[in-house]
């Protein structure tokens, strides 16, 4: 599937993320993420659809969020239930941020990266984190790269991932450290983690 496609099947699946019951999925592992980075600051979610949980908990730790969704149909429900928010409607492949951030969510997003991108998106969202700045994503827990394309939630959706030994290399290739890995629902394959790029300056002062 091309990005294209993958925006129409997300398009047609929008209105699912309002439903009751899906507002504290990944919350947890957010609250988890955050506290390596609890001091609020710019954050960027990816692929944020329209639910707006993440963008809820994280103003409410003091950050300025701004959110990046492939889907039209996502991003205008997102700017009609959180006016006066930054929203931007594009394809993270090839997007570019238009600056740094403290804080960066890429939850249940960024596996529909097609696979030949998927390293270098991982890289452009290392390389776009502030010292200190902390970035959670979710992938699937396999050893090598794999892709699928998978209609379960009623439309098709492409999923494609580099494989665990690699995403790790890829953050550490990018100058972050891993500081939490967990498969979340085990045994299903479904993993998160949790990089940070690490602050000369705080390190220092904890000298």
């Amino acid at each position: 599937m091309t990005p294209k496609q993958t925006a129409a099947s997300y398009d047609l699946l929008a209105e699912r993320w309002l439903e009751p019951g899906l507002d504290r999925n990944g919350i947890a592992a957010h609250e988890r993420a955050l506290a390596f980075r609890p001091d609020g600051g710019r954050a960027l979610d990816v692929g944020c659809g329209c639910s707006g949980r993440f963008l809820r908990l994280l103003e409410g730790r003091g950050y300025e969020v701004e959110g990046l969704d492939l889907s039209a149909r996502m991003i205008a429900l997102a700017r009609a239930r959180f006016p006066g928010r930054t929203f931007h409607e594009a394809d993270i492949c090839g997007w570019e941020p238009p600056g740094d951030y403290d804080f960066i969510t890429a939850w249940d997003s960024i596996w529909h990266v097609p696979l030949a991108a998927a390293e270098g998106v991982l890289q452009k969202l290392c390389g776009a984190l502030r010292p200190g700045g902390v970035l959670i994503w979710t992938t699937a827990g396999l050893d090598g790269p794999a892709e699928k394309t998978d209609a379960s939630m009623g439309a098709p959706v492409y999923y494609g991932v580099p494989g665990l030994p690699r995403t790790l290399e890829l953050v550490a290739d990018a100058g972050c450290v891993c500081r939490h890995l967990e498969y979340d629902q085990y045994p299903e394959k479904h993993v998160y983690l949790i990089a940070q790029k690490p602050d000369p300056a705080a390190a220092v002062d904890e000298e």
